[in-house]
């Protein structure tokens, strides 16, 4: 693959908390981290994996040149504002995103995303994963919300069922 792809936290920590973190590395042509965003999951329990893991040095961590006006205007947290800030920055790109708020914002200001659930689908589609299904399954255990029914129609695309 050679998309690049910025994280916000919600795809790194849940992706992590199932082992499945390296889906991320393995899609992204280039993976890029937010300083606020690794600061944000840095401030988590030592036992997150996602915190683990950016201890041991995973991510390349940078920070946006700066943030524009109107992306302030949205009132998102730290993390969110410098990984839309930063994907603005570096488009074409793909920005991993799951909060209905910032995947708004990163919308209105036409910056493509992908949540969880959409990197799991492309995994499968990749055969980097069996069954999309599982790791759904997975993710849901592990605390990440997700409707039924955009499980179902998500996993229908790929001829699987929920």
């Amino acid at each position: 693959m050679n998309e690049v792809w910025v994280t916000n936290a919600s795809p790194m920590i849940a992706l992590a908390k199932v082992g499945r973190l390296d889906l991320l590395t393995q899609l992204a042509g280039k993976l890029l981290l937010p300083d606020a965003v690794a600061q944000e999951i840095l401030a988590g329990p030592a036992s997150d994996p996602a915190r683990q893991a950016i201890e041991r040095g995973w991510g390349n961590r940078l920070a946006p040149a700066s943030v524009a006006p109107e992306l302030l205007e949205w009132g998102l947290d730290a993390g969110e504002t410098a990984a839309i800030a930063l994907a603005q920055e570096r488009l074409p790109c793909t920005l991993l995103l799951d909060d209905q708020a910032a995947r708004t914002c990163a919308k209105a200001l036409r910056v493509p995303i992908l949540g969880t659930l959409g990197i799991v689908l492309r995994a499968k589609k990749c055969g980097l994963v069996p069954n999309a299904a599982d790791v759904i399954r997975a993710l849901r255990t592990a605390g990440l919300h997700l409707d039924d029914r955009v499980i179902r129609l998500a996993l229908g695309h790929i001829g699987e069922t929920w």
